[in-house]
């Protein structure tokens, strides 16, 4: 039986007289107002379009990776520990209701969007996990419990409060180390300034007067009275002159009239300015590069493969051992994480092009450190009769021992140490 007022509220180190979630549920939906005046929270950021690729890039890139439980053996390899009741639950299914997918995209979503991912775990009488039920951070409060611990107050149950082996929590950046911190509220201003330039945009087309050009006639002619005999002097110069059809067409002016061509002013100018600007921050404050959400304006494809392993390196592995290190402290005993580990398999997105791979293959072959089991094994192809034997040069030999790579017989060393002398 767990008691609220035993614990103290994580963000705030103050002791919990009594069950009160109100404040820190309403909080977490209202978010907070951005100094350009617009309302930043999770569902307001989602209609940035930069923000949500970012976010949808990253989830989608780590759901479609395999997450495998491995065993080490004793010659210093690894097997694939299928044997084991949690290998299913991570790389399959982790709960009734979800596919790996689905449940990893649905997690690395929360951790970009909240700064946390929170999972229930239902374990059996031996203590092995049987699902991992995703539940949303803004249900969740963090407690610090009287042994240091942190434990989690479920906000639609407000008297029920799961200790840390009943919950799985990976964290992004963490101050106090027991809550992470959300990027969309640690940095509301520049997703706010990016939202109230959208708000501009829509409304410079929506109530704004924009022409392609102007007819302009002479002081001194005496002005049209008629109104539609303007509309009409109008509207046979458009059908004339504008669309596909009439592209470069001629055109007639009489009675001194002059078509003088409108260019966009510097006002509408700085307006795309602001709104590329909006995009690099979004990308900035996920570390993904812009042709990665087809902002393509400085984007040159001469190192595409570079950048694609800069991306896999620099953002994607940071966020995968986050996971990974939460998975082994939730989900293993303590005495299996001696000899089983977790592992998102990242082979395929740190492979360069097929040219590349080739090339570095032979030299392995060559040199006698891949096998051609070795090789269609990291191309993902089942292995073949023969194919674990190694390799040797020939012009690579032990100069202490030179009979044993010579393979010579007595008598003819003894010739060769008489030649040689």
């Amino acid at each position: 039986m767990f008691w609220p007022n035993m614990f103290t509220s994580a963000a705030s180190g103050q002791q919990r007289k009594g069950v009160d979630w109100t404040g820190g549920w309403v909080s977490s939906v209202v978010g907070r107002q951005s100094s350009a005046g617009t309302m930043v929270n999770t569902e307001t950021a989602m209609a940035v379009s930069a923000l949500r690729a970012c976010v949808t890039l990253l989830a989608e890139s780590v759901a479609q990776l395999p997450c495998e439980l491995y065993r080490r053996d004793d010659q210093g390899g690894r097997v694939r520990a299928v044997d084991h009741p949690l290998y299913d639950l991570i790389h399959s299914q982790p709960n009734r209701k979800d596919t790996s997918f689905e449940y990893y995209e649905q997690g690395m979503g929360a951790l970009t969007l909240e700064g946390n991912e929170f999972s229930l775990i239902d374990r059996d009488g031996a203590g092995y996990p049987r699902e991992l039920i995703p539940v949303h951070p803004k249900k969740v409060r963090v407690l610090k419990g009287p042994d240091g611990l942190p434990y989690y107050q479920l906000l639609e149950h407000a008297d029920e409060i799961v200790p840390m082996r009943m919950m799985h929590h990976v964290k992004a950046f963490s101050i106090d180390g027991f809550v992470g911190l959300s990027p969309i509220a640690t940095n509301a201003d520049a997703i706010g300034l990016a939202l109230a330039t959208e708000q501009h945009a829509a409304a410079v087309f929506q109530r704004g007067t924009t022409m392609s050009g102007v007819i302009q006639r002479p002081r001194e002619a005496a002005p049209i009275q008629d109104q539609a005999k303007v509309d009409r002097l109008l509207e046979k110069f458009a059908e004339r002159h504008s669309g596909l059809r009439n592209m470069f067409s001629v055109a007639l002016l009489q009675e001194g009239m002059e078509y003088k061509q409108l260019a966009m002013d510097n006002e509408k100018a700085q307006l795309l300015e602001s709104r590329n600007f909006g995009v690099i921050e979004v990308c900035r404050l996920y570390k993904v590069p812009p042709h990665m959400i087809q902002q393509l304006d400085k984007a040159t494809f001469n190192n595409i493969e570079h950048q694609g392993l800069q991306f896999v390196i620099y953002t994607l592995l940071p966020w995968i051992k986050r996971k990974e290190a939460a998975m082994m402290r939730d989900l293993l005993l303590p005495e299996e994480r001696k000899n089983l580990y977790i592992e998102f398999n990242v082979g395929g997105l740190l492979r360069g092009d097929q040219k590349s791979r080739y090339e570095a293959y032979a030299l392995g072959r060559q040199w006698g450190w891949l096998s051609v089991n070795d090789i269609r094994r990291l191309e993902n192809m089942p292995p073949i009769a023969g194919g674990g034997k190694y390799l040797t040069p020939m012009n690579m030999t032990d100069s202490q021992r030179p009979g044993e790579s010579l393979n010579a017989t007595p008598e003819q060393l003894q010739a060769i140490q008489e030649i040689l002398q």
